[in-house]
């Protein structure tokens, strides 16, 4: 098991390390593989043992042996031990995206009969899981007002199975008092899930807010450039060994070049999000003063109505937020859009460059309403210097009231 270097001579540390030095140095063990810097990539499906005996012995998967391809090979094994470091986690392990990660957190707590309960502010496929593939099982899923912190307690009930949490939804931002919610949750026994794609394990200690189950889109931050899916699911020790199963029940296996792309990209994740939280505040903060906007949803802004529990919970923020426009017609929310240079249209985030997409989000909604005063677009602010992000978006904001724009270039 790769370790800190101070572990590995023997001494005793005082304190935690802090996340910067957890990013450098978690999930290597240069030792271990002639000195080299960085876990190499082990490709494999078969593992040779020495003999019947051992090749026969039960394995307990949760001990992470080495003993098939798709179980996972020390290449897996560091990513996953990095992302539970950073995070304060029992263990982890991958799963091919972020999705599969959700996928995997729910089913590995929750059996027909069960109640689940998830914020009305989730990501859009996961709420597609639950009503297409759960709900065929015999759970019953019920969506709750992403501010109802402690009021939670009042949609328990004795067959509730999970709470799963999204702070802030990944569109329209509300921040959820995740510790409140684990409060009522736990008085019941009863486990609470979050996806902390958003604020990353760098900005954030979920288990110490509460959090039972951690779920991460390494495809955005984590992997950072655009080029890779995985996801990564961290537990604490209680929810650990029925996570590691239904990982293995259902078949997931991670390609050790993603996990080393994967884990590569976790060693930047501090530089990285500093820069996109920087960018985003200047952007933000300039969208707020234009007369064509009518709000930011970004809980890192002082205005924000999440702002008290972002600043209380999370050390920071990413590069996502939305922008609620005073009233304009589709043609003109087009010409917007399609004429900016810097943004690219498409989905995800998290890379180095920055997009632009509009949100839909009132078609999903069914515990709260969503009616904005104007069209919505979400921004990921990427890596470019802001002072052009900024010159772009204010030559797409002159197109609201322009006529034809050129394409998108």
């Amino acid at each position: 098991m790769a370790c800190l270097p101070a572990q590995r001579r023997n001494e005793p540390r005082t304190a935690m390390p802090k996340p910067d030095t957890l990013l450098a140095h978690a999930g290597r063990a240069p030792e271990a593989y002639s000195g080299m810097v960085n876990t190499p990539v082990f490709r494999t499906s078969t593992v040779i043992h020495p003999t019947i005996e051992s090749y026969e012995a039960p394995r307990d998967l949760t001990k992470k042996p080495v003993s098939y391809g798709r179980h996972g090979t020390p290449t897996t094994f560091a990513f996953e031990e990095a992302v539970a470091r950073l995070e304060g986690a029992h263990q982890a392990v991958a799963t091919p995206n972020g999705l599969s990660a959700i996928i995997v957190a729910l089913l590995a707590v929750l059996k027909p009969g069960q109640h689940l309960l998830v914020t009305d502010s989730a990501y859009s496929p996961a709420r597609g899981f639950c009503d297409r593939r759960l709900v065929p099982m015999g759970i019953e899923v019920e969506y709750y007002d992403p501010l109802i912190g402690a009021g939670i307690a009042d949609l328990l009930r004795d067959n509730t199975g999970a709470v799963f949490c999204e702070s802030p939804g990944s569109l329209t931002f509300e921040m959820q008092d995740i510790p409140a919610i684990a409060r009522a949750a736990h008085a019941r026994g009863i486990p609470v899930l979050a996806d902390n794609t958003w604020v990353t394990p760098y900005f954030a200690s979920p288990f110490e807010l509460g959090v039972d189950i951690s779920i991460h889109a390494g495809t955005k931050y984590i992997g950072g450039h655009s080029d890779l899916m995985i996801g990564v699911v961290s537990t604490n020790e209680q929810y650990w060994k029925p996570v590691r199963q239904t990982v293995y029940d259902y078949a997931y296996s991670v390609s050790p070049d993603d996990c080393y792309q994967a884990l590569r990209g976790l060693r930047t994740l501090g530089v990285r999000l500093k820069q996109h939280e920087k960018n985003a505040l200047e952007v933000a903060r300039w969208l707020q003063q234009q007369p064509e906007v009518s709000r930011v949803l970004y809980p890192a802004l002082e205005t924000d109505p999440g702002h008290a529990l972002w600043k209380r919970d999370y050390r920071g923020a990413s590069g996502l937020f939305s922008v609620v426009l005073k009233p304009v017609d589709e043609a003109a929310l087009a010409r917007f859009v399609n004429g900016l240079q810097l943004f690219g249209i498409g989905s995800s985030w998290g890379g180095f460059e920055s997009l632009i997409t509009v949100v839909h989000a009132a078609p999903y909604r069914t515990a709260t309403r969503w009616q904005p005063e104007g069209p919505a677009v979400r921004l990921h602010i990427g890596l470019e210097d802001p002072a052009d992000l900024i010159a772009d978006l204010r030559q797409g904001l002159d197109r609201l009231h322009a006529g034809e724009a050129p394409a998108h270039g």
